[in-house]
């Protein structure tokens, strides 16, 4: 992308370290950058080095005015939030109005709400890019990440993950499950991945194996929600039994690329990135 023929890229934080690497990567690309960090989500010490501004996730009109303050045309959300209740949200003006345009998007799975968002911001006059966009080498090419190798029975429960993960997908559940010896241990919903994990290896069956699966879900706003993983789910799954990770290839985030690859290869998991069109277990 020419800097010249863009303004500000503002990105809307959530949690984590990505909203950091989304700004590095568009400061080294010659754009200015601008962080809305959200209150109680955004990290503090991730958005600190930029310019920055903290603000609630119902104060529609103070987001887009700062937005248009710093001159930002290219919008990035990224870093994991809680859906809000509607009590919660406490909007302004501007965010009464939103949430109207909203409509019944409000009471739709999170796909439904994170779309409406999407189109409403572009229609208040920003393009919203994924963050792969700015992140080519947090997006990994289908194969295998670091030196350990799926064997049959786990490329077996890939399979099975995959069919599991596609079809909550459908249904706007969740991005990821795990799976032992056939055998699904745990799916995931609003907990995120971690608690997923925690949750799984409570559940674990006496015996070998064990993966995780992420995916994009069919149709998904990847522009809002793609699926991510870092060193800490690494660990996290190490500690709850499993032999490895399957994630979808060019739709998965990995914060940290080569602490991940690092991670794995010390705790003898695997890491692997998938197409779920052409896997065959």
């Amino acid at each position: 992308m020419n800097a010249a023929a863009h303004g500000a890229v503002g990105i809307l934080a959530g949690g984590g370290p990505l909203p950091a690497r989304v700004a590095e990567a568009a400061a080294a690309a010659g754009r200015p950058v601008f962080i809305l960090g959200f209150e109680g989500f955004a990290e503090p010490d991730v958005i600190a080095p930029w310019p920055h501004e903290t603000v609630r996730l119902g104060a529609a009109g103070q987001m887009l005015s700062l937005l248009r303050a710093h001159g930002c045309t290219d919008l990035v959300l990224i870093g994991p939030i809680r859906r809000p209740s509607l009590r919660s949200l406490y909007p302004d003006a501007e965010g009464a109005r939103i949430l109207a345009r909203l409509g019944r998007a409000l009471f739709a799975g999170d796909d439904g709400l994170l779309a409406a968002l999407v189109r409403i911001l572009g229609e208040e006059g920003f393009t919203v890019r994924g963050a792969h966009e700015f992140l080519s080498h947090a997006v990994a090419r289908p194969g295998v990440l670091g030196r350990v190798e799926p064997d049959t029975l786990a490329r077996s429960d890939i399979a099975r993950g995959i069919n599991v993960v596609q079809t909550l997908g459908r249904m706007d559940i969740g991005q990821g499950c795990v799976v032992q010896n056939g055998l699904v241990l745990a799916v995931e919903a609003m907990e995120g991945t971690d608690r997923m994990l925690a949750r799984a290896g409570e559940c674990r069956q006496p015996g070998e194996g064990g993966v995780l699966v992420k995916l994009l879900k069919p149709g998904q706003e990847k522009r809002a929600d793609m699926p991510t993983i870092g060193p800490a789910t690494v660990e996290n799954a190490h500690k709850a039994g499993l032999k490895g990770i399957a994630f979808e290839a060019g739709n998965t985030l990995m914060t940290d690329r080569d602490a991940c690859i690092a991670a794995a290869n010390q705790a003898g998991l695997f890491l692997m990135a998938v197409d779920p069109a052409s896997f065959s277990g």
